[in-house]
């Protein structure tokens, strides 16, 4: 019998509640959209600020894309607005180039003899004000070459500043968000208002009492890995795509440092073989950026284990293979890794397991079968072009 299929903007689900769902998202869209263009800025910021308050609730991919959508549209705009600004400077300072230029060619006008002094004096009343008004531009350009290398230097040390504390900030909000999570553990919140990111499963478990807060804030929170030792202690995210989170964080914020998030296509609620985890390799050691440290047995001696949680159930992960990689094109016949997600059967999960053994950097005498759950920590490797540098493991508890 051919299976029925639901599809709701170019779409497909997978059942008939997951349709419905959407059907819902995209009839809440149009009553959002309705009398409002989405090419006119003050239309896009006016749902913005209203997807902001609260007030719609999406239910299915349909919605979250949406939302997603709209906070790009709004983030793009005020880029534009940004860029006009810059134009206006660009121009001004294109004017000041025009007075210099000006400027210059008068000074040509007084030049030394070689061969003779001249003073001043030798020259008319007419020319000797002309030459003390040369002077005096040149006195005025080098007293402003000297205030723009003033300037410079202190919006360098202001840039390093600024820096240090917004990952000052960044490394606090993250400790804030794991003592809310250590909080809720020991106090559970009521279950009463806590909502799920899958939509018409009577099957979905309960969120575990200490990501209740947590996810209430942001319904994109997936999980939380931590190794311990280490400053990998971190909300795993997860969103319709493998982009957002590279440049926002928790907050939905702009943000360089980014968000630990799991891929789209990962399913804690149906199971997936192998969990994928992507994080940024920050030069100052935050998300992934110690994750190279594995390039060293001793340090994997010396944190063998990943806990990793999904929002409904807690887990302990034990370091299997550590190997270099990078991302290659689809037309390339290569092992990508980032592409295994499910195996079909248990010769491909074994054939997937020997590739990375044999480009694992070291033997570290953990093995997987067929049906263990696996995790995968992925993160950029600057040795070339593209690099990867991956931590996979397998679920022991």
């Amino acid at each position: 019998m051919t299976e029925l299929q639901w599809t709701v903007e170019g779409r497909r689900f997978r059942n008939e509640d997951e349709y419905k769902a959407a059907m819902r998202d995209k009839t809440l869209i149009d009553s959002i959209t309705r009398n409002r263009k989405l090419d006119d800025p003050k239309d896009v910021e006016a749902i913005y600020k209203e997807l902001q308050t609260g007030k719609y609730q999406f239910e299915s991919i349909v919605g979250r894309r949406f939302d997603d959508n709209i906070y790009e549209l709004y983030e793009q705009n005020k880029r534009a607005e940004t860029e006009k600004l810059e134009q206006q400077r660009a121009k001004k300072e294109k004017r000041r180039q025009h007075h210099a230029l000006k400027a210059k060619k008068a000074d040509k006008s007084v030049k030394e003899n070689n061969n003779e002094k001249i003073s001043l004096e030798d020259f008319d009343k007419d020319m000797q004000s002309k030459i003390l008004q040369v002077i005096r531009q040149k006195e005025r350009k080098r007293k402003f070459v000297l205030a723009a290398c003033v300037f410079v230097c202190v919006m360098c040390f202001g840039y390093l500043g600024a820096y240090y504390q917004v990952s000052a900030k960044s490394s606090q909000d993250f400790e804030d968000l794991a003592e809310l999570k250590e909080r809720d553990l020991l106090t559970p919140t009521s279950r009463s208002a806590v909502r799920i990111h899958y939509t018409g499963d009577a099957e979905t478990p309960d969120i575990l009492p200490e990501y209740e807060t947590l996810y209430n804030k942001n319904k994109r929170l997936i999980g939380w890995i931590k190794i311990d030792d280490t400053v990998v202690d971190y909300p795993v995210m997860q969103t319709v795509d493998n982009e957002y989170y590279l440049d926002h964080n928790y907050d939905h914020k702009k943000d360089n440092n980014g968000c630990i998030f799991m891929d789209y296509q990962c399913d804690v609620i149906n199971g997936s073989d192998n969990y994928i985890l992507y994080g940024h390799h920050m030069k100052s050691g935050k998300m992934f950026g110690s994750l190279n440290k594995y390039s060293q047995q001793s340090y994997y001696e010396a944190h063998p284990k990943i806990h990793f949680d999904t929002i409904y159930e807690k887990g302990e992960y034990q370091i299997m293979y550590v190997f270099r990689s990078r991302v290659y094109s689809e037309e390339d016949v290569n092992f990508k890794y980032y592409q295994f997600i499910n195996a079909g059967s248990e010769e491909e999960f074994d054939s997937y397991l020997n590739e990375m053994a044999q480009m694992s950097l070291y033997d570290t005498g953990v093995t997987a079968n067929y049906g263990d759950q696996l995790l995968t920590l992925s993160t950029c490797d600057y040795q070339e072009n593209d690099g990867r540098f991956v931590v996979v493991a397998k679920r022991v508890s």
